[in-house]
């Protein structure tokens, strides 16, 4: 078995669209990203490419690779998925939580684990929490957003990366 850990956090912007988890949540602002700025699916990715000790998603998904801007995180989870699989192991288990002031998240868990799951996680094998930083600091003044992801990862069989 093998875990990590993943972070991310990004800035409020107006003018761009509000993908966390995979979903669009209407709001009057959008994070601020290369891609589309999904922190949760980042902290995600980061977690599996962690107990992989494959680094971060910087490493494999630069942010001065055009081929990135403006891309949906699914397909960066996707791809991060495959990594592992093609490694020999199966995401035992996805633990998260989203650090957001506002809008409140929710009433939009449940599709955030069906489209984390369209990225190759079992549905069942997802959890997701939201909090609020008690109006502390930059995400408590509703200037940004962050969260965490830990994952398990269990060795199935040889695989091509190991």
């Amino acid at each position: 078995m093998r875990i990590g850990i993943g972070y991310d956090s990004h800035r409020l912007i107006p003018g761009r669209k509000l993908i966390i988890g995979g979903v669009e949540i209407p709001f009057e602002r959008g994070l601020l990203g290369h891609s589309d700025g999904d922190v949760l699916l980042h902290a995600i990715a980061d977690s599996i490419l962690g107990a992989l000790g494959f680094g971060d998603i910087g490493k494999h998904f630069p942010d001065t690779d055009p081929k990135w801007k403006d891309a949906s995180s699914i397909a960066i989870l996707r791809q991060v998925v495959e990594i592992a699989n093609t490694g020999g192991f199966d995401i035992s288990w996805i633990d998260s939580v989203i650090i957001a002031e506002r809008p409140r998240l929710a009433p939009y868990m449940e599709l955030m684990k069906d489209a984390i799951s369209s990225a190759g996680i079992q549905r069942g094998l997802i959890s997701i929490k939201a909090k609020t930083n008690e109006q502390m600091g930059a995400i408590g003044k509703g200037e940004g957003m962050a969260a965490y992801a830990v994952c398990l990862l269990v060795k199935s069989r040889a695989g091509e990366l190991f």
